[in-house]
């Protein structure tokens, strides 16, 4: 885990270390934000309903949550509210609009024109049903944000009562989906909270550029901060203390993240049927589909696998490593001889690779026997890798028991002095590749109600020649 993200779990535990705005400093914000800071309306908006969108697919995946219905008010709200539905739909969920009181200004009229290219439906609010959960998985509340004042004009006040859930009532009694409200719950004070009794209470708040005070009163579940483009000048201006975001995160938690029962967790997989009729031949031909697809997908180190060796008693141990290549003659890695993968190869020569995909609801696992490779194709690969890295494998006695980390950092910083020059690192003795060549290979798809697609090649003489087997497998 990166720096920012540590930065961010240790900040989002704490609700009490963020900064709350008032309606003032919001609006004050947003002035210096549109105006000194070089920041247009949509460009704001944009990234407004994108921290929402992606707060969204945080928690509700569009497997089990993927018809949404967005309530649009009339002003900036409503704008990120369209731009949170172009953004859920290319995120694979099913969204609909109600947005009663349009606007000719033509940020909103392009905006509703990029959802009519998408086939995205818009409904009146006559046209919504009377128990909303019944068409829809999760209600967007994007009607008024921290700038509205008053009370709310029709048809938008029978909207907040329709998303209402009484005390001692729960939105299940009521025949609601999940809520979500933008920025703050619509109808709300934005200091003082639901002073209006309007008894909106979100499962989800997405708070943008800051939470606003009323998000103090908040008891929903999830509660995230969207809008990434607070600038260090106006953090200082206004002593906003905000948490960091994680990586290239869009969003961030603030509180601590909800409880769950781990026994409920699971996802309902919908993937294309694996068919014993599409699939190659040759299990290595038909794993070089499937990685290409990863690649493709841009999934992060589609390489990664765990690999599970044991010892001579049968004691297993499991860690994850990168595959560095492929081919008819098996899956190729590079580690420290002296390591306890290595003790155990050595032990016991055979191990299992597992590689899981999980955006594309797809595992492959292989075992078989275990060798090195030839001390040339070592070389090869180590003489590949960037000097640090070769540094590195010089400076780890890999598995060993080390009294802290500033062995490691003393030992590179001499080595790297060392090689300064550029001369050639040697690859040490005690480092070299592994080739796993498989007997058996699985190919498992995910489908729906864990009626799993399964697979397995495994290797048999036909006519004294070594042939691939494929045979399915229950799930």
């Amino acid at each position: 885990m990166g720096t920012n993200a540590v930065h961010s779990l240790e900040h989002m535990h704490d609700p009490e270390t963020i900064s709350y705005l008032s309606q003032a400093d919001a609006a004050a914000i947003d002035e210096l934000l549109m105006g000194p800071l070089g920041f247009s309306v949509d460009q704001l908006m944009e990234l407004a309903g994108l921290s929402v969108a992606t707060s969204i697919a945080e928690v509700y995946k569009p497997n089990d949550y993927s018809r949404v219905l967005i309530i649009c008010g009339p002003g900036n709200n409503g704008g990120d509210g369209l731009v949170v539905t172009r953004h859920l739909y290319h995120f694979g969920y099913t969204p609909f609009v109600c947005y009663p009181k349009r606007t000719n200004k033509p940020l909103y009229h392009g905006l509703v024109t990029q959802l009519e290219a998408l086939a995205v439906p818009f409904l009146s609010s006559e046209e919504l049903p009377t128990e909303l959960a019944s068409n829809f998985d999760i209600v967007v509340d994007a009607m008024f944000g921290f700038s509205f004042h008053g009370t709310p004009r029709p048809p938008f006040d029978a909207l907040i009562r329709r998303l209402a859930v009484p005390s001692g009532f729960t939105r299940e009694n009521c025949g609601l989906p999940v809520i979500v409200s933008v920025d703050i719950p619509s109808g709300w004070h934005v200091e003082q909270g639901d002073i209006e009794g309007t008894g909106l209470r979100p499962d989800m708040l997405v708070s943008l550029t800051a939470p606003k005070l009323c998000a103090r009163k908040l008891t929903a579940s999830h509660h995230f901060l969207g809008g990434r483009f607070v600038p260090p000048e106006l953090a200082k201006k206004y002593s906003l203390q905000l948490p960091k975001y994680p990586g290239t995160a869009m969003c961030v938690r603030i509180g601590k993240p909800l409880s769950v029962d781990v026994a409920s967790l699971r996802e309902n997989y919908v993937s294309p049927e694996l068919l014993e009729e599409n699939v190659k031949d040759d299990p290595i031909k038909q794993f070089q589909e499937w990685f290409d697809d990863a690649v493709a997908a841009g999934l992060r180190e589609p390489n990664a696998m765990a690999l599970a060796t044991a010892d001579k008693d049968g004691h297993p141990s499991e860690r994850m490593v990168l595959l560095k290549g492929f081919d008819e003659h098996g899956f190729v890695w590079y580690t420290n001889y002296e390591s306890r993968k290595a003790h155990e190869i050595h032990e016991n020569p055979y191990a299992s690779l597992l590689f899981f995909w999980e955006a594309l609801h797809r595992q492959v696992r292989i075992e078989g026997s275990v060798e090195k490779v030839p001390e040339e194709e070592s070389d090869e690969y180590f003489h590949s890798r960037p000097r640090g890295s070769q540094i590195g494998a010089l400076v780890s006695n890999q598995s060993s028991v080390i009294p802290g980390r500033h062995v490691l950092h003393h030992a590179y910083n001499e080595l790297q002095a060392k090689y300064i020059d550029g001369k050639l690192i040697p690859r040490p003795k005690h480092w070299g590749g592994y080739r796993l060549k498989p007997n058996t290979v699985e190919f498992w798809q995910g489908q729906m109600s864990r009626l799993h697609d399964r697979l397995l090649y495994s290797r048999t003489e036909i006519n004294g020649k070594q042939k691939w087997k494929i045979e399915r497998l229950a799930p």
